[in-house]
């Protein structure tokens, strides 16, 4: 005998507490939200039968009323990364206390999946987006669009190379000039590089920052020295093989991240190569993963993953606030972070 399923009963509306109650539904409306116009004790009949009936105000009505769903949307490369799970918890923190959801989409690095992430948010009918860019992302017309459909974006950590948008992101120049005098002032004077891929702003502003300190400490400048990875293993391993085949070779490498980092350390390892003594590393993002190694990076750029989730939502839900009020941001918000150099080994 195949299983009869039980019918649900019936939400309790406004309508229902009205009826029972002989009162108008504007009545019972303005009694659930205490308006001053009811008086003490209709407003107390109406509360009381509505705990009794387990009301819940129909969220789909208020939003449509206020024209908006208190959801802000995140999408974002990786939450395995570390430093995108401490941006996720200040974005949470800050949308929390403003009564906002937070939906979250990983690109995993692929445009194609960014792009359709970002149409799913809109069709969703977010307030708001928050967004770090894949490695591979080049253009930007699936964020521009959402311009006509009033969506406001703030991008954080890897942020478009253009001006019209609304951006928090850590000062790579700051953090990269402290980590080079660093191991300059450590005796280093072959030090590699191994950037992320070229379309990603950070990569440029690293190499442009090395070639300054060098040119200011008066060292030759050996742009052989400078590589790049695709983020995974195998593209670290190759730049790594690339840069140890350099004559002489690096003693000081400056990388990335710290994961990419991990993956450096393993390779110049599998060298026979040790770590901080016949070659150093320093990194970014000062991840707590790299306090718990037996020999980490020497020093690694505090990036404040926290504090740039955390700013990107305040920025974002002002955007949406002046929505509201229909007032346009006077120009693009640029916020920037600087990072600072956290030294793990004094050798």
């Amino acid at each position: 005998m195949p299983y009869i399923y039980p019918v649900k009963e019936k939400l309790p509306t406004i309508k229902e507490i009205a009826r029972q109650l002989s009162v108008s539904v504007s009545t019972v409306s303005r009694a659930l939200h205490n308006h001053p116009a009811i008086g003490l004790r209709t407003k107390m009949r109406v509360q009381q039968l509505a705990r009794q009936l387990d009301y819940e105000p129909n969220q789909t009505a208020i939003f449509f009323k206020q024209r908006k769903t208190f959801t802000i949307g995140v999408v974002l490369p990786n939450l395995g990364e570390e430093f995108f799970s401490q941006a996720i918890n200040g974005i949470e923190e800050i949308a929390i206390h403003n009564k906002y959801s937070v939906l979250i989409g990983q690109s995993k690095d692929d445009v194609d999946r960014e792009r359709q992430i970002v149409t799913t948010m809109k069709n969703n009918r977010v307030d708001g987006l928050i967004v770090s860019l894949s490695k591979n992302t080049t253009t930007y017309e699936h964020f521009t669009a959402l311009k006509k459909f009033n969506i406001p974006i703030v991008f954080f950590d890897r942020v478009p190379t253009t001006h019209e948008f609304n951006k928090v992101y850590s000062n790579m120049n700051s953090g990269t000039r402290e980590a080079i005098e660093f191991l300059i002032e450590k005796g280093h004077r072959r030090i590699g590089v191994i950037n992320g891929p070229e379309e990603m702003r950070s990569s440029h502003e690293r190499t442009a920052t090395y070639k300054q300190v060098l040119i200011s400490k008066r060292l030759k400048i050996d742009l052989g020295l400078v590589t790049s990875t695709d983020l995974t293993k195998e593209g670290t391993h190759r730049a790594m093989q690339h840069l140890l085949s350099q004559r002489p070779r690096p003693t000081a490498i400056l990388v990335i991240n710290d994961y990419i980092a991990l993956d450096a350390i393993q390779y110049a390892r599998q060298q026979k190569l040790k770590i901080n003594k016949d070659i150093s590393f320093v990194s970014y993002a000062n991840l707590p993963i790299t306090h718990y190694l037996e020999n980490p990076p020497m020093a690694s750029v505090e990036q404040y993953p926290y504090k740039q989730g955390a700013k990107a939502a305040e920025l974002l839900i002002g955007l949406i606030d002046n929505q509201e009020k229909k007032e346009e941001p006077e120009s693009w918000l640029n916020f920037v972070i600087n990072g600072q150099l956290i030294i793990h080994s004094r050798r």
